[in-house]
């Protein structure tokens, strides 16, 4: 009786997850490399369309493979001279020459912060596909209030600026200095507060949204750092990355494990970027001032004040009580399996 009293209950919390919580999500590609176990980060390609930059956490050399959307990888670039310690996220912007370029974020701490540097590699993206390694430009990074462990890598794309945030409890919005120093440790400078295990982030197209994501939920903000509201989250074995479409109107997240999913969600309302409110047919939005996410940032939220977001961006969402419930059934049915065997 008592393995039946918690196969009622946990099909009772299953049953009261109300169908919004879990988003309608289409499956864009599966990944079909078989190499591709960890993808840890995601960005859609600035000269391929349909093309999307990914790559392995920990366990890989340091390659980045671009994916089209039937699922295969177009070409695989790999970095000279590298250790690809946690590479943990991906985002594309320009170089000094105002080229397309790809960025990838060395900035995983699996000591829970220990490493007093982490490093970001800066490479040209290349206007043919095709297998190649490459000399990266290395930036050494640290944070203005000690070492943190991090897998969101954003950049503005009006201004070239990167941001980190932290995945900590009380995380926080980190900004690059000025100008990057090829030599020097590039410190970045908490602007805002961050989010509660945030595992990736991106900036829309054209850099009047950004969105922070954690395993089970995301937000869209503002560019000036004004919060919008939540987007429901596909339920994935470890999701991991959220990347914008190239014209804006979705958020594509990722997953790691063999063979994952990247699935889309349109996006509604204010969560719509400019570009895409400011359309024929689209909503007028309220525009943009052209300025980076610290212009505004601020009013946002910093150490001691303004809410986190962690507050605003919950990764205990109803979902995850979805899958406490799923986990309830599946161990009452193999306890209740086994007391009938006996």
């Amino acid at each position: 009786m008592r393995g039946f009293g918690a196969l009622a209950a946990a099909a009772a919390l299953v049953m009261a997850i109300p169908a919004s919580a879990v988003a309608d999500a289409d499956v864009l590609f599966t990944i079909k490399d078989e190499r591709i176990t960890e993808s840890s980060g995601l960005v859609a390609s600035l000269r391929h369309p349909d093309v999307y930059w990914t790559h392995n956490d920990s366990s890989d050399a340091p390659r980045i493979y671009a994916i089209g959307k039937d699922g295969a990888t177009k070409a695989t670039i790999t970095l000279s001279g590298v250790d690809a310690r946690d590479w943990e996220a991906i985002t594309v912007g320009k170089d000094d020459a105002g080229n397309p370029a790809v960025f990838v974020g060395d900035i995983g701490d699996n000591l829970h912060g220990k490493w007093p540097e982490v490093w970001i590699y800066r490479f040209a993206e290349p206007a043919t596909l095709a297998d190649a390694t490459v000399k990266a430009t290395k930036f050494r990074v640290k944070y203005d209030n000690g070492p943190r462990d991090a897998e969101a890598l954003l950049l503005d794309p009006r201004t070239n600026k990167l941001y980190i945030a932290s995945k900590e409890g009380e995380g926080g919005l980190y900004e690059q200095p000025e100008q990057l120093s090829l030599t020097g440790v590039n410190t970045f400078k908490r602007i805002a507060a961050g989010g509660s295990t945030v595992t990736d982030g991106a900036f829309a197209p054209d850099g009047s949204r950004f969105v922070l994501r954690g395993y089970f939920s995301a937000t869209v903000f503002a560019a000036p750092g004004k919060e919008l509201a939540g987007v429901g989250v596909p339920i994935q074995r470890q999701g991991e990355s959220v990347a914008w479409s190239r014209d804006g109107k979705e958020l594509l997240f990722g997953s790691e494990g063999k063979g994952s999913q990247v699935r889309r969600v349109e996006l509604k309302g204010d969560n719509r970027p400019d570009l895409v409110r400011n359309a024929p047919g689209g909503k007028p939005g309220s525009g943009s001032d052209g300025g980076g996410a610290a212009d505004a940032t601020t009013s946002a939220g910093d150490e001691s004040g303004g809410e986190s977001v962690a507050d605003k961006a919950k990764t205990y969402s109803p979902v995850l009580l979805a899958v406490v419930g799923l986990g309830v059934l599946f161990f009452a049915y193999r306890r209740l399996g086994g007391r009938n065997g006996d």
